[in-house]
């Protein structure tokens, strides 16, 4: 009897930990990342030829980062491993199993495998504000992509504008390379955080860790601010300065030529929807995920999820949602289970979703900023769709859903295929009707999830 053919869709924390388990069990994983080196976003390795000292470049991280990177070498000749491949659309095969189909460094391939793992990460979550659109304008992802990756920041006067802790961190790491950063403005007030901080304490190296990055910046000098509002980019062509309205109201404006911004992290999960998942809101995040069981396991029995692609958690649990799903997949296929395995993994991960719901709590998504989104402000930039053009389809055309109002105003339907502006439009649309955001629904993904040339097979 042949082994099954499984495929693992990313090649970050997740996807090589599951990687790792069912080579060692004697499997060959296909794994599919769009990535030229393995490591994910978290852990993204510099092309060949601009390496830099893994401290500059993942700080406290630099020892998980390095042998993560490690183990994908040594994984290498021992697993079916496409770099630079981008998987864009998903579909079943007869009598079961999937086919794969992909963009690579030779044109389309389609991979056919029996069970997948998707682990496909996370991206920014954006909201729209005035002068998001300049030239100049960077999510915070992208901000970090340009200092790992080449080695550069995203201007030379950068203003750092968001929630979640990965504000802090950027800005640490751009202090520490070098670059001037005028304004650390984070749209948390104060007071969310001091009230998550005992939680917090349950996990003290991690919390000490965000202690010291936000201790690290005031002996920096780094101009940080909490509560922050109304912030808005100026320029003409490209960006000029930021202004914003600090916690008691005053209005400010800080000189800058570059701004990164982003209000947390989505999941990246239209891969799952392809693969036939089921999603479930979570009020917490106020966004939809594919639903994942302790062990692994989403609802299409032939398909398991790890790390942030089905609930944000981190580069730690990734790792450990990565070996806990490879061990699932193993037992369902018969192999001998490693209880005492699974048991520590269960008991690492169920502390690791406390403290995680603690942060959630210290950053809240700030959903209440859409109320200040003006009629004339783009939400959608691959379709130049404005936030007016949203609340019109709903009063005028009863688009009450999300695709429907899609179907009525293109939003969702460019480049971007919604990871940008989805989350968004579906708070101001709720927002508007005045109903909760879960009752507006979410974007469905459709094949292809992401550009491809016309040439392709779509």
């Amino acid at each position: 009897m042949t082994d099954p053919v499984v495929a693992i869709v990313g090649a970050g924390p997740a996807g090589l930990r599951a990687a790792q388990v069912l080579a060692e069990a004697g499997l060959r994983p296909l794994l599919v990342d769009e990535g030229h080196r393995a490591g994910g976003q978290i852990y993204r390795r510099p092309p060949p030829g601009a390496e830099r000292p893994a401290a500059a470049l993942y700080g406290f991280e630099a020892g998980r980062a390095q042998a993560l990177h490690d183990l994908a070498d040594a994984l290498a000749p021992r697993i079916d491993y496409r770099p630079g491949t981008m998987v864009w659309g998903i579909s079943g095969r007869e009598p079961d199993g999937f086919d794969l189909d992909c963009l690579g460094p030779e044109g389309h391939d389609r991979f056919a495998a029996d069970r997948l793992v998707l682990a496909t990460g996370a991206m920014d979550r954006t909201l729209p504000f005035p002068g998001w659109t300049l030239p100049g304008v960077f999510t915070l992802g992208a901000a970090q992509i340009a200092l790992k990756a080449q080695g550069m920041a995203i201007g030379r006067r950068v203003a750092l504008v968001g929630a979640g802790p990965l504000l802090p961190l950027v800005a640490h790491q751009y202090a520490k390379a070098g670059a001037e950063v005028v304004a650390v403005l984070d749209v948390t007030p104060l007071k969310a955080k001091v009230r998550a901080a005992p939680r917090l304490a349950a996990m003290p190296a991690t919390l000490a860790k965000g202690v010291w990055y936000t201790v690290r910046g005031a002996l920096r000098g780094l101009p940080v601010r909490s509560g922050v509002r109304a912030v808005a980019v100026e320029g003409s062509r490209q960006v000029e300065a930021l202004s914003f309205e600090d916690a008691r109201g005053r209005r400010h404006r800080v000189a800058c030529d570059a701004v990164g911004a982003s209000f947390g992290l989505r999941s990246e999960a239209q891969a799952a929807d392809l693969a036939g998942c089921r999603f479930a809101f979570d009020p917490v995040t106020r966004q939809w995920q594919p639903e994942r069981s302790a062990q692994g396991r989403a609802s299409n029995p032939q398909v398991y999820l790890a790390g942030d692609g089905s609930g944000i958690g981190g580069a730690d649990v990734a790792e450990l949602q990565g070996e806990r799903t490879a061990l699932t997949l193993l037992a369902d296929l018969g192999r001998p289970r490693d209880t005492a395995r699974e048991a520590r993994l269960d008991r690492q991960l169920a502390r690791q979703a406390a403290f995680r719901a603690a942060l959630e709590a210290a950053y809240p998504y700030p959903h209440h900023i859409v109320e200040r989104i003006a009629d004339d402000e783009i939400v959608c930039r691959c379709e130049g769709i404005t936030a007016g053009a949203l609340r019109r389809a709903a009063t005028e055309r009863d688009a009450r859903e999300m695709n429907r109002l899609k179907a009525l105003t293109r939003a969702g339907m460019g480049r971007c295929q919604g990871r940008v502006c989805g989350h968004a439009a579906a708070e101001i649309l709720a927002h508007h009707l005045r109903v909760p955001v879960e009752s507006v629904g979410r974007l469905r993904g459709q094949a292809p999830i992401k550009p491809i040339p016309l040439r392709e097979p779509a």
